[in-house]
């Protein structure tokens, strides 16, 4: 398809007096070259015509990004109110956003971006003294590319190590300093990836990473992971490797933590994104061995504290729903195990704080938090400030106060200073904000998916919002990883509120709202529960005449990108807009990039078995695009230096829209350069990002203008 007409006819939307009459938009695709590619999986054969996409390090490839953007960003250009969209982007997200503060060594330090700033700025006080800047990473480069990925200070807050991202990259660069002159202590290490840092005292600390890949560093697979420690003062080639990298066995998610008081080393190995076995080191003796607490990968387990060899762990072993328990590093197996926080109906998140535990649970995806003492006696439940999402609650061992944030859909964060003794808390930072909560509204709903499942879904929008069919509707959906959608605040979401649009979150199976029984009815075998929840998400919509067709967007990123690319594909008929991001979507060969092996835990792969790649191709986005089919408007995001989700499955996923749709909607792919899979993205970039996004929507649901002409006389005015 070379040529295409938006509207053979000027749609107008009686419904919105703000709407106007629109000049279609022509779009002229380039032409992707087909380079017919033939891979056989059990007797069948598959063709790959764009397999050369894979490449990104071909000029190619190169060229055909450029095309593409020249294409997209064509058409963006000439949505008239893209402008206004940016404009008000920018006027609300220009407000003061502060962390929870935190203590390390003498001095508070705290995350805070003044407003418009691509990167959020450490600074630090000490009592009774003016804060001033630690780091910032808007100095980092010229462009803002390159984020602050982790920061973490030795026990005493004398050193710190922090880590960098460059083009949103997922390898990582180490740099140790002295927190008190600001000196640099040595040479900068390099290929750190999917790790944190973990101090051992001043001297040195724990890291993961990967081997350097063989061939491109974005894309090569790399299913290795390795535990190492660094001495500080010696060269990183000296590095001590503690664990991995034995060719029988392969770990793909290695992390070590030391214990607060710094006299354990724990280990985590995975082989998934699901499960992982534990082992123990004791650092008091040097050279001790490494104790094994698990030995299988059944369930996901990690401990949380210790009071001297008492351990107490986190896990799902026999308790879909999590529970706490206690045993002895002398003989820490699961035999051993005593419950001391029992599982319960809910989904627990548990952390620690001045001497206790605070457990969260998702109660229908809403927040509960109870605090108990280290015997497992129930001290308190938390009176929340309403409902929603509370994160943070946890500190060191010997404070007796530390921050918590809260949040909803309609609910910008606030943060509180809790008092661990009294569970009394004060608020101790609200954002000034152009945006009034009072004016919206969010509600829990419960639908029954195509098998009856019951199903939660929250919507929000203004108050008052006629239920007529008409309204411009999202639906954001993620369903996989034993990942939970918890209510919090969006600026973009806000913004599309005010344009009188409804945001809707479904809580789909894969996800770990209801525990792992919910997780596994979303994986391998029945992934299509996941689809089938999110198709029954949007019926519901449609049904209760929130919106209609031509007003319903979905949206979704990552496993989400998958969920949007199935769903389209399998119900091309039910939404006006697709809006897939940086999504798995040729589901065969996601596995043989980076660290996508890790993945089959929840996907399975394409080499499994027969039944296994039959079902996989069965809903695999790439394979089931269709000649003949009217799609929705689609716009696929992704970033040229996403090595997480490789760009490649949108480039693939792009090329056979544009070659197979029928009808008048665009199919068009926005590449970001110099961006990743998402963390670490500038401000600046995110604004123009969703400005584009919104713009695409609006003008493919018929608005010739925003539908919210008040805003946009403030906007102007």
């Amino acid at each position: 398809m070379q040529k295409l007409s938006l509207f053979a006819a000027v749609l107008v939307i009686a419904a919105c007096e703000t709407t106007t009459k629109r000049e279609p938009i022509v779009v002229n695709y380039p032409v992707t070259e087909k380079v017919d590619t033939i891979d056989t999986y059990f007797g069948t054969e598959v063709k790959d015509s764009y397999r050369w996409l894979e490449d990104d390090r071909s000029t190619e490839t190169e060229a055909w990004v450029k095309e593409q953007n020249a294409t997209t960003f064509g058409y963006l250009d000439k949505i008239p109110f893209r402008e206004d969209l940016k404009n008000r982007l920018e006027k609300l997200w220009n407000y003061e956003k502060l962390g929870s503060p935190f203590v390390e060594g003498d001095y508070t330090y705290f995350y805070k971006n003044n407003g418009l700033q691509n990167q959020y700025v450490v600074y630090r006080k000490k009592e009774g003294e003016e804060e001033t800047i630690f780091l910032d990473p808007n100095t980092f480069s010229d462009d803002g590319t390159t984020s602050l990925m982790g920061l973490r200070f030795t026990k005493d807050g004398s050193k710190a190590a922090y880590l960098i991202s460059e083009g949103g990259s997922d390898w990582r660069k180490g740099i140790v300093i002295n927190t008190e002159d600001m000196e640099i202590v040595e040479d900068t290490l390099v290929d750190i990836k999917f790790s944190g840092v973990s101090w051992k005292g001043n001297d040195g600390f724990f890291y993961s990473s990967y081997d350097k890949p063989e061939g491109s560093e974005l894309s090569a697979k790399t299913d290795q992971h390795k535990l190492y420690y660094h001495e500080l003062g010696t060269p990183q080639s000296e590095d001590k490797l503690i664990f991995g990298g034995t060719p029988e066995e392969k770990h793909r998610y290695v992390q070590g933590y030391v214990s607060e008081d710094e006299g354990y080393l724990f280990i985590s190995a995975s082989t998934s994104t699901s499960g992982n076995k534990l082992f123990l080191k004791d650092l008091t003796r040097p050279d001790s061995d490494l104790v094994i607490i698990l030995d299988d990968t059944d369930s996901d387990t990690y401990v949380i504290d210790n009071e001297g060899s008492k351990l107490f762990l986190v896990t799902n072993r026999d308790a879909p729903n999590k529970k706490i328990v206690v045993t002895d590093a002398a003989n820490p197996t699961s035999d051993n195990w005593k419950d001391l926080i029992p599982e319960t109906e809910n989904v627990l998140t548990a952390g620690t704080g001045g001497g206790y535990f605070f457990t969260e649970y998702m109660v229908d995806a809403i927040s509960k938090v109870l605090q108990y003492d280290y015997d497992g006696k129930l001290v308190r439940e938390v009176q929340l400030p309403g409902v929603g999402s509370a994160n943070g609650f946890g500190g060191k061992k010997d404070e007796n106060e530390f921050y918590f944030s809260f949040t909803n859909y309609n609910t910008p964060g606030s943060s509180y200073k809790y008092n661990v003794e009294t569970g009394e808390y004060k608020q101790y930072w609200k954002p000034e904000i152009d945006f009034n909560p009072e004016d919206y509204e969010s509600n829990q709903v419960f639908y029954n998916s195509k098998d009856g499942t019951k199903i939660p879904m929250i919507i929000t929008h203004k108050k008052g919002v006629e239920l007529n069919g008409k309204n411009p509707t999202i639906l954001y959906g993620y369903g996989g990883f034993n990942i939970s959608l918890t209510p919090s605040f969006s600026i973009v979401n806000a913004v599309w509120m005010e344009q009188g649009g409804i945001y809707a979150v479904p809580n789909l199976r894969g996800g770990g709202e209801y525990g792992k029984k919910w997780h596994i009815a979303g994986t391998k075998l029945q992934k299509q529960n996941v689809f089938d929840d999110f198709i029954a998400a949007a019926e519901y919509l449609i049904d209760k005449n929130y919106t209609s067709k031509e007003y319903l967007a979905i949206r979704g990123g990552s496993n989400g990108g998958l969920l949007v690319g199935a769903t389209m594909t399998q119900r091309p008929d039910l939404m006006q807009v697709a809006l897939p991001a940086v999504g798995v979507l040729d589901m065969l060969r996601y596995h043989t990039f980076t660290a996508g092996a890790g993945w089959a835990y929840d996907y399975g792969t394409s080499e499994d078995d027969e039944e296994m790649f039959n079902y996989i191709k069965g809903y695999s986005p790439v394979h089931n695009v269709k000649e003949g089919t009217e799609y929705p408007a689609t716009l696929v995001t992704t970033g040229d230096h996403d090595d997480r989700v490789v760009p490649a499955h949108s480039f693939k996923f792009a090329a056979e829209l544009q070659e197979k749709q029928t009808g008048d909607n665009p199919t068009l792919i926005r590449i970001e350069t110099n961006a990743g899979h998402g963390a670490g993205t500038p401000v600046s970039k995110t604004i123009e990002q969703y400005a584009d996004i919104f713009g695409f929507t609006l003008f493919n649901m018929g608005f010739g203008k925003l539908p919210n002409q008040a805003v946009l006389k403030e906007i102007k005015g």
